[in-house]
């Protein structure tokens, strides 16, 4: 593939080599005062040497030229159709601009002003109008829909869509393995695109590989999920194929790729999530949407646990509920392996989930009835 690039590269570079031989060696021969020698200045002469020169050159410029045609591909991937569409519209606007303008110039007969001063202002408004045209997609297409109807709904509507809908999701390692994508998207909970990188499922890859059984289980589970979703005709799913190579970490992928598409990173990973609301990228954290989604717990509340095993302190005991909320039951240690009813003391949310404090029901009501006998007395 690579040998037919250049090889393909090289033809060009002879056909220019003719094109500015045939066209410009005359000027040089005049210049240099050796346009009187026959043989030399002649079409024919002029286009050989000139191919001959840029098919040299070619052994030179031909791998750097390769090099930026495919990174500018690649990039080119990663960017809304929509933007290279306005793009594309305000570059031909800026090169008609461009000819419109250097209409006077073509009959100067000079030749920086009649040729060089043409060019450069093609170049110069053909690359205005293109970054105009990509810089300013939303504000262009939202004038364009206000066009089409004149009704202040359709507007606000086309404003809020604009604002706050992103169509691609990018799942990360984490939020793939755990699995409750593949659900929570088959609601209708989740809109637009699944997006999963290549450099991701390469992450799932290498963990599935690991020496490690749990984490070998663990990418196997993930890559299993991602075939599940595959084959879901309710999950819209795609596969990107680029990649960041002067980045190591996928994480700092994720987040260059969100920016590049205008995406919205899903993950279950706490420092991603803080790294990429630093950089005013959308985050969707499925452990937030559970811990958002548990019923509310209030002091004083009734409830019946397990005590599973001993806590860290004051002959604590550990209990979960059903949806693995942690439950800490004071002198729970005595209650090992052992069913009991307890009341509700506080509640602590924080990052990695809810915890509950309990008392067993038994001592709360010791409590209460001492504290009644006192008042007796």
């Amino acid at each position: 593939m690579k040998r037919g690039r250049r090889l393909v590269g090289r033809a060009l570079f002879v056909v220019i080599g003719l094109a500015i031989g045939y066209s410009v060696l005359p000027f040089l021969w005049e210049l240099f005062r050796i346009s009187q020698v026959g043989w030399l200045n002649n079409g024919v002469t002029n286009a050989i040497i000139g191919a001959l020169i840029f098919y040299l050159l070619s052994f030179i410029f031909i791998d750097p030229i390769l090099a930026f045609i495919r990174k500018t591909e690649k990039q080119l991937l990663t960017i809304n159709p929509s933007k290279i569409l306005f793009g594309s519209l305000f570059l031909l606007v800026g090169l008609i601009l461009a000819n419109v303008i250097a209409i006077p110039l073509y009959r100067i007969n000079f030749f920086l002003v009649s040729t060089v001063l043409p060019v450069f202002l093609m170049i110069f408004l053909g690359y205005l109008g293109f970054r105009i045209g990509v810089t300013q997609t939303d504000d262009w297409r939202k004038l364009f829909k206000s066009r089409r109807g004149n009704d202040i709904e359709n507007l606000i509507y086309d404003q809020k869509t604009d604002d706050n809908f992103r169509k691609y999701k990018i799942l990360d390692t984490s939020v793939i393995i755990d699995g409750r994508i593949h659900e929570i998207v088959k609601t209708g909970f989740v809109e637009g695109v699944l997006l999963v990188p290549d450099f991701v499922v390469h992450e799932l890859q290498l963990i599935s590989d690991s020496a490690d059984s749990l984490k070998r289980a663990r990418g196997r589970r993930g890559l299993d999920i991602l075939n599940d979703m595959k084959s879901d005709p309710e999950v819209k799913i795609e596969n990107y194929d680029g990649d960041f190579e002067d980045m190591t970490e996928v994480d700092s992928k994720l987040i260059k790729l969100a920016k590049l598409i205008d995406g919205v990173v899903v993950t279950n990973d706490y420092n991603l999530n803080k790294v990429s609301e630093f950089q005013n990228v959308p985050v969707l954290n499925i452990n937030q949407l559970a811990n958002s989604m548990k019923p509310a717990v209030l002091p004083g509340e009734a409830m019946e646990v397990t005590v599973v095993k001993t806590g860290t302190e004051r002959q604590q005991g550990v209990a979960y509920l059903e949806d693995g909320t942690m439950v800490v039951v004071e002198d729970g240690q005595y209650y090992l392996n052992k069913t009991l009813k307890v009341i509700v003391t506080s509640a602590l949310q924080t990052a990695a989930g809810r915890m509950i404090f309990a008392k067993p029901q038994h001592a709360t009501h010791g409590i209460t009835g001492s504290s009644s006998s006192k008042n007796k007395k």
